[in-house]
């Protein structure tokens, strides 16, 4: 199998040396393309900005902002088998970015943002001959608002964890996920290191 995944954090410019980002370490992401390559199947990982080396075997694709990622998944998912969406895209970026350093003054300023382009929605509803496995990283109410994902963003599969812990999920090396499909029961996966529920992922996705 083909699988494309994306992983990491996106940074959306707001002068050449400040940027909107958010916690996302890429190491799920990561862990996930490791454990495909182990099961031997053929990878292209699109990877936000990260400090971690790329599994060996792996077709890396480097990007930085949301409008990066877009162009680089709907460039490469068509011909795969399995999509996964496990970055932390940006969901809003500046309207505009300044091409020199803002300065810095004792007036208050504001940043005016706009919503980034939804990866997910923008995946064609119909004749999808891949799986889409989408990520839901909440702090409350984790099951309805990860099943809302689900539907309204027509995934296969919904990852879906709990990341108001500091210490496990974001730029932790454990997770603890519930995992919705579109029919059938929820599979929950206790806290373990990210590598194991990598593994336990891929062979969900070998089956489904």
């Amino acid at each position: 199998m083909r699988f494309v995944i994306t992983a990491g954090p996106t940074r959306e410019p707001i002068d050449p040396v400040r940027y909107i980002s958010n916690r996302s370490s890429g190491k799920m992401g990561y862990a996930i393309a490791d454990a495909a390559i182990e099961a031997g199947h053929d990878v292209v990982l699109i990877s936000g900005p990260v400090n971690l080396d790329p599994p060996r075997g792996v077709q890396l694709t480097s990007i930085s902002t949301a409008d990066e990622m877009y162009d680089a998944v709907h460039r490469l998912v068509r011909e795969c088998d399995v999509l996964v969406m496990s970055a932390a895209v940006a969901d809003y970026k500046p309207a505009k970015a300044s091409a020199r350093k803002i300065k810095k003054n004792e007036k208050h300023w504001s940043l005016d943002l706009i919503p980034t382009s939804d990866i997910l929605a923008s995946l064609s509803k119909r004749e999808r001959h891949f799986l889409v496995v989408g990520f839901a990283a909440e702090t409350n109410d984790v099951e309805e608002n990860a099943k809302k994902k689900l539907r309204a963003k027509n995934c296969d599969i919904i990852v879906a964890n709990d990341v108001s812990d500091p210490n496990c999920g974001m730029e932790s090396d454990e997770n603890e996920v519930t995992i919705f499909f579109k029919s059938g029961a929820p599979k929950k996966i206790s806290r373990a290191p990210k590598k194991i529920i990598a593994r336990e992922l891929v062979k969900i996705c070998e089956n489904v």
